[in-house]
């Protein structure tokens, strides 16, 4: 699940939530997924968010989606309470725990939508309404996931761990002065020489993406309390590959930095392709289709 820390650490800018008063419970909200004989089966004993069973909840326009959700306390769950809560990460990341094991059982059975972390509605028939306007959305979405898994790729950059150069033979004469220039100078092109393949690694990714993705969504590298890696963390990339091409996809990109120094790539999934549910907002986010 290693993956889905770069989008607990989006919450606080990517939450849907409510605020009223007098109010005991509300609805939590995991996604949107096409509706198969056996879902409602499967999420009879499944437990998501605060321990909370899972429900469908039908929209008017058919039986072809339905929304996914939980009924949560409202105490916890309402927007100054969220707020609170977004400042605990323990808290948090029991909440994206719990949404993440939702939305994978979900996706072992059915196409999904994920919808962002605690997206919460008054009630049940306020989010029947949000699947009944997005109706139309949705359903192509779905149409467009169908089959479809998401991987993530992250590549870093890590002059340490390059071989070290040779030292140079002594230049008689040279000063300590001079001496330090060129050692730094030394420095500087090893550490060159590693970013400049890093970004030759990030060009065969992209070249596999155009072989065999259907999409490719950019994410902020990570940084501070997330970078937990070694290495600086210069793509942080999900695709979404047909499930026909998941081995090959993941075979040539975890070979992509093959015979490059101090260049690391992660692939981690397959996932619910949670980067994909919304359209893409720029032409970045998006890759022509799969040529294979």
């Amino acid at each position: 699940m290693s993956d889905q820390g770069d989008r607990t650490a989006d919450a606080a800018d990517a939450t849907d939530t409510v605020s009223a008063e007098n109010v005991t419970d509300v609805t939590y909200a995991y996604a949107v997924a096409r509706n198969t004989g056996t879902l409602a089966a499967a999420v009879d004993t499944l437990r998501g968010v605060a321990e909370a069973p899972v429900h469908l909840v039908a929209g008017t326009r058919g039986d072809g989606l339905v929304l996914v959700a939980s009924t949560v306390p409202a105490r916890d769950f309402l927007e100054e309470a969220l707020k609170r809560h977004f400042e605990d990460l323990e808290w948090l990341e029991a909440v994206a725990r719990a949404h993440h094991h939702v939305i994978e059982a979900l996706a072992r059975r059915t196409t999904v939508l994920p919808l962002r972390l605690a997206t919460v509605y008054l009630d049940d028939t306020r989010a029947r309404g949000v699947l009944d306007d997005g109706w139309s959305a949705f359903d192509e979405r779905a149409d467009r996931l169908a089959g479809h898994v998401e991987w993530g790729v992250k590549i870093y950059a890590d002059p340490s761990a390059a071989p070290a150069a040779a030292d140079p033979a002594p230049s008689p004469g040279l000063s300590p002065g001079r001496a330090y220039l060129r050692g730094r100078r030394e420095q500087r092109s090893a550490r060159d020489s590693v970013y400049a393949a890093a970004q030759r690694a990030a060009e065969r990714v992209e070249a596999v993406g155009r072989d065999y993705a259907a999409g490719r969504a950019r994410h902020r590298v990570q940084q501070g309390a997330l970078a937990e890696a070694s290495g600086e963390n210069i793509v942080n990339d999900a695709y979404l590959v047909a499930l026909d091409h998941a081995d090959d996809f993941r075979g040539e990109v975890s070979r992509a930095a093959d015979g490059l120094d101090g260049v690391r790539i992660e692939v981690t999934g397959p996932w619910a392709p949670y980067s994909f549910a919304t359209p893409p907002e720029s032409p970045d986010e998006a890759v022509e289709g799969a040529s294979r």
